[in-house]
């Protein structure tokens, strides 16, 4: 058996690295949420005012989290999937029907949803489209990147989840296994 590639090596190793990155990028967004959720909450039931911007912009977190986690859920082996047939697989059936997954489900759906949103962003952005609140944030255009962000991210790895696939079923199972990112820590 030949040795795998060193540059299909490091190349899912740079993809996880960058969604592991992302992930722990975004995960700092939950403690601004839950700060300024607190912020509007004390402002409403204690000075009896508020903050459009505030509240917007707990909105554009929250979209960020998910939008663009999504990479790092699926790099944590968090997405949800049909476990009762999955887990008594052997790892060479896992990695086929990871790699049938990515081919045939997961591209081809994140391609069509880049493709269906590229008008859409395309348009906010042409405009520099803000909020359609007085006082909210001003900002929308970048709200709604992401829509096309979180597509280009799980393909990419999607990608690296791929290659690791390729490398159990040409024989590097323990290449592979090293190269895996699921630990316990699920939650962003």
């Amino acid at each position: 058996m030949e040795t795998a590639s060193p540059f299909l090596i490091s190349l899912i190793k740079g993809i996880n690295r960058f969604s592991d990155w992302t992930g722990r990028f975004v995960s700092w967004f939950v403690l601004a949420i839950v700060l300024i959720t607190f912020v509007v909450v004390v402002m409403r039931y204690v000075f009896n005012t508020g903050s459009v911007f505030m509240q917007e912009s707990v909105l554009y977190f929250h979209n960020y989290v998910i939008m663009l986690g999504a990479a790092y859920a699926l790099l944590k082996g968090a997405h949800v999937r049909v476990d009762i047939f999955y887990r008594p697989m052997s790892e060479k059936k896992k990695a086929l029907v990871d790699l049938f997954g990515f081919l045939f489900l997961l591209l081809p759906t994140c391609l069509f949803i880049f493709y269906i949103a590229w008008d859409y962003v395309s348009a906010s952005w042409a405009i520099m489209e803000g909020s359609q609140e007085a006082g909210g944030v001003n900002a929308r255009y970048i709200f709604k990147t992401s829509i096309l962000l979180m597509p280009s991210l799980v393909i990419l790895q999607g990608i690296a989840e791929s290659l690791r696939s390729v490398l159990t079923l040409t024989g590097h199972q323990d290449l592979a296994k090293q190269l895996e990112d699921h630990d316990e820590e699920h939650a962003l």
